[in-house]
């Protein structure tokens, strides 16, 4: 793969190419500091964009052009980057040796149409439209305990830290819904396309003599640059006593979560032996967690641990049975003091550096993965690929053992089933 980042003054626009791939992909970034208040209005925001534009003012419209791009794929998504909101818009097209010449450019301008010439008259979206998304957020929002899974993370990052961003529902929050409007809509919509920090990934057989006109074209964006804030939160101690958290839910399982901080690592710490210690730990299932919580005591369903890194948190989330709450803890504190002490083989770091490797693979295989990486590199420094694979192999027992002493739980949430 080739890379090349060209300054087109208001963004930046990162080239990969290679020729791996039939498709080309597109991703846009849309990005600024997050702030609670805002990110129901920028999920609205986010639905907005697919439902019409100026040129196509239905959604019908826009899906007889996508197919008319030999069946592109155009879709928003919003998350969160540790301190900052992301609104993404994707575009996969077929590169045009497998189609006809200019279905690629055709497919920039219907993106650039999607994004910059959305469906407003008068300084206002259109409100029976503004409805429809309205009604579907609030459907979803008022059944987020249907995910009991995802809804014990959320309440224990809650418990954790309620005014970290960690803790930020990004599904939204109904008190917000409310107050969204057509005219407050198009006002924010303004102040995003206006303001916001923008990156632009293509990937696939593309050459930059081609790609670069192309977005100065179809992309004139007028941002002025702004310096980044840092991308990762702050680094906190965990409490001195854990906190233990409960919430009933009529359901016939419970589902614990456990948010562990980890502190004091260095950026090196935090991409690679970290990632080991979480494969070896509970990342998989030849984990620690996996074989002594469910295979040999078989206290849960599920059982799985995942590093959050730029939030220095790792969580621990199991599918269990209230009645095996204590004994599942402890075992799982066990796990953990045996990480520290060492207790696991070499074996396991040879199983952990192949599993990492497997994920690099997939990724190459991956263009939103491999644009992932990139924006990574990009936003927080990260590695290339080749990077990664040389560092990881490096890795040694000992490496891995000082970042386990480094991670101590801190808050304990269980959402309570089968009574």
């Amino acid at each position: 793969m080739d890379y090349v980042k060209k300054d087109l003054g208001a963004y930046n626009l990162h080239i990969i190419k290679t020729n791996k791939f039939k498709t080309i992909t597109v991703r846009v970034v849309f990005q600024r500091p997050i702030v609670k208040s805002e990110i129901t209005m920028r999920n609205i925001l986010c639905d907005m964009f697919l439902q019409s534009s100026k040129k196509y003012n239905c959604k019908r419209e826009l899906t007889i052009k996508s197919q008319d791009l030999y069946a592109a794929d155009i879709s928003t998504a919003n998350s969160r980057l540790g301190n900052y909101i992301n609104t993404n818009f994707y575009l996969t097209i077929l590169n045009d040796k497998y189609t006809e010449e200019g279905n690629f450019e055709d497919g920039i301008e219907f993106l650039s149409e999607i994004i910059f010439n959305p469906d407003v008259k008068n300084n206002k979206f259109d409100s029976s439209k503004l409805d429809v998304v309205k009604t579907n957020c609030r459907s979803a929002l008022n059944s987020l305990k249907e995910d009991a899974s995802n809804y014990s993370i959320m309440r224990m990052f809650e418990e954790l830290d309620n005014k970290s961003p960690s803790s930020y529902r990004m599904n939204g929050y109904l008190e917000d819904l409310d107050l969204v409007n057509e005219d407050n809509l198009y006002q924010y919509y303004e102040s995003m396309i206006k303001s916001d920090l923008v990156d632009i990934f293509v990937i696939g057989d593309v050459s930059e003599e081609k790609i670069v006109p192309l977005f100065r074209k179809y992309f004139k964006i007028r941002t002025i640059k702004k310096k980044r804030s840092d991308y990762l939160l702050k680094d906190v101690m965990a409490r001195n006593k854990r906190k233990v958290s409960k919430e009933e839910i009529d359901n016939s399982q419970s589902n614990l979560a456990i948010g562990c901080r980890v502190h004091g690592l260095s950026e090196y710490e935090r991409n690679y032996p970290l990632t080991l210690f979480n494969i070896i730990f509970g990342g998989g299932c030849d984990s620690k967690l996996f074989k002594e919580v469910r295979e040999e005591n078989s206290l849960c369903y599920t059982i799985v641990s995942i590093p959050n890194k730029l939030d220095h948190i790792l969580i621990i989330k199991a599918g269990i049975d209230r009645y095996n709450f204590n004994k599942t803890l402890e075992i799982i504190e066990k796990d953990l003091n045996d990480m520290k002490k060492g207790k696991f083989k070499d074996s396991d770091i040879l199983v952990a550096k192949e599993y990492f490797e497997t994920a690099i693979e997939e990724t190459e295989e991956s263009q939103h993965r491999i644009i992932d990486n990139y924006l990574m590199m990009e936003l927080i420094g990260t590695d290339s690929l080749d990077e990664k694979r040389v560092k990881m192999n490096k890795v040694t027992k000992n490496e891995i053992i000082k970042v386990a002493k480094k991670i101590k739980i801190d808050t304990v949430f269980l959402l309570e089933g089968g009574k």
